[in-house]
């Protein structure tokens, strides 16, 4: 049976210093390609006791394994909870709200908690979250209440947060043709990620040009 130590050393003799230079620009600290660290996981299948030992280690390459190898359902809400706030790099906060979280019992009542937690970054978990549930399992959201919070609040907040309610306006906007207006103006006059530079042939986050964009192409379908 492969030990944490073991797992660590391998992902060790994986790092390249050009990948921690390109990953440094993003916030994040490893130096691993993904697609490398993607397959130590996959040889080590789901592991729960592995991947524990693996996040203890703060190591965020391991803690990226050890998300990769958890099953959503071993986690408490508590634990989770801890887990998000411990998690540090963008990477590891978003692959394990991603892949663990969406995916857990526990999803609902950690939105709600962290919707309005005072940290930012925590928060974004929440409206990633709510965006999710906005695209998948809409019923019971206040969808013109959550417009009225990004509304007020999107313009002057931190990154992270401001990118979660960035997509939920957008998801608000493209499934809900009452409130695709609104979303569509609250985009245009806050402006946010208006100037983001995108890729040719990708969709720019830019709420306003999101929303009309996916609209064209489901109508298309």
């Amino acid at each position: 049976m492969t030990t944490s130590t073991e797992v660590l050393a391998t992902l060790a003799s994986l790092e390249d210093e050009k990948i921690r230079a390109v990953n440094a620009r993003h916030g994040d600290d490893h130096a691993v390609n993904l697609t490398k660290l993607r397959a130590v996981a996959k040889d080590l299948k789901k592991n729960d006791e592995l991947a524990a030992e693996l996040w203890d280690s703060g190591d965020t390459a391991a803690r990226l394994v050890a998300i990769l190898i958890m099953r959503p359902k071993a986690r408490s809400e508590a634990q989770l909870d801890e887990m998000l706030r411990d998690s540090g790099v963008p990477k590891v906060h978003g692959w394990l709200v991603s892949y663990i979280v969406k995916k857990s019992p526990h999803a609902e009542a950690l939105r709600r908690s962290w919707m309005d937690d005072p940290d930012p970054v925590v928060a974004s978990a929440g409206w990633a979250l709510t965006s999710e549930r906005v695209n998948r399992k809409p019923e019971g959201l206040d969808l013109s209440g959550l417009l009225d919070e990004i509304e007020a609040e999107m313009a002057d907040a931190p990154e992270r947060l401001q990118w979660a309610m960035n997509e939920t306006l957008s998801y608000i906007g493209i499934e809900n043709p009452d409130l695709r207006k609104r979303a569509i103006d609250i985009g245009e006059r806050l402006g946010v990620l208006r100037d983001y530079p995108t890729s040719p042939g990708c969709t720019s986050p830019f709420a306003p040009t999101w929303i009309t964009e996916m609209v064209a192409r489901k109508s298309a379908d």
